[in-house]
């Protein structure tokens, strides 16, 4: 048995580029409600790690000018079908090494993929490519520990641990607990100031046959051998449909972390 081609995990979502954008969700309207609010008219954004365009849309929807930086040439070319937009500039490569020049941009942005980055260049190429009180802007989506998910991910456990696939670390947080890591990341440097983490209640529900692609969509299980990752979703398919009326519940809340460069 061999494993995906992939190299590395931040890599695998390049093969799954159609599932991908077929089935990530978009983000809360009040989310970019808020972050527009700390920008000014027609911001120019450097978008870390867009996928498909999940919150890019949202972006150009505003006014934004968004030069989008993807790490997958196949998330990148269905970006750019999806998004045919002339405020639109997408460049292929990794975030911590693209020559983007200094001092250029309104806002760093990143959805769902700020994680990929390490430590040092989360706050080393911010600061050096906004301009003074220019705004980092980070999204996460978290799950939560919540009645909502009526027991799913709890029963659920035995099938990812069949396949090695059980949870590691820390239990999910309570909705009013989650505190994404960027927001310590930021609150240490002294180069940012007005560090601030809004929350949003963001549930998304699926059939088992959705939630079967949403796995699909997800690095850990691209990065399993074939026999295995057919065999996690197959059963786990089979699990929602028989056991929890074809329905799971994901308990989210969605945190945008806020935090202006001196």
């Amino acid at each position: 048995m061999t494993k995906s081609p992939a190299a590395e995990p931040r890599r695998s979502f390049d093969g799954v580029a159609e599932i991908y954008h077929g089935i990530r969700p978009s983000y809360p309207a009040p989310m970019f409600e808020d972050l527009f609010q700390l920008l000014p008219n027609h911001p120019a954004i450097l978008e870390v790690g867009p996928g498909t365009g999940q919150a890019t849309r949202d972006l150009l929807s505003r006014g934004a000018a968004v030069h989008a930086i993807e790490i997958g040439p196949a998330m990148a070319a269905k970006l750019r079908e999806a998004l045919p937009s002339p405020a639109l500039t997408i460049t292929i490569g990794d975030f911590e090494e693209v020559d983007i020049g200094e001092h250029g941009f309104d806002a760093v942005f990143s959805a769902t993929a700020y994680h990929w980055i390490s430590s040092k260049a989360q706050v080393d190429r911010p600061a050096n490519v906004l301009k003074p009180g220019g705004v980092v802007a980070v999204v996460d989506l978290n799950q939560v520990s919540s009645p909502d998910d009526k027991g799913f991910f709890a029963a659920a456990q035995p099938i990812y641990e069949r396949y090695g696939e059980g949870h590691a670390g820390p239990q999910a947080p309570e909705r009013n607990a989650v505190d994404p890591p960027i927001h310590r990341v930021l609150r240490g440097d002294p180069r940012f100031l007005n560090v601030e983490v809004r929350a949003y209640d963001w549930n998304q529900t699926y059939t088992a046959a959705s939630y079967r692609k949403l796995m699909l969509s997800y690095s850990s299980t691209q990065m399993m051998t074939q026999a295995a990752r057919q065999g996690l979703l197959d059963d786990m398919e089979n699990f929602v449909r028989d056991q929890f009326g074809d329905q799971v519940t994901r308990p989210i809340v969605v945190t945008l972390t806020t935090a202006r460069v001196t």
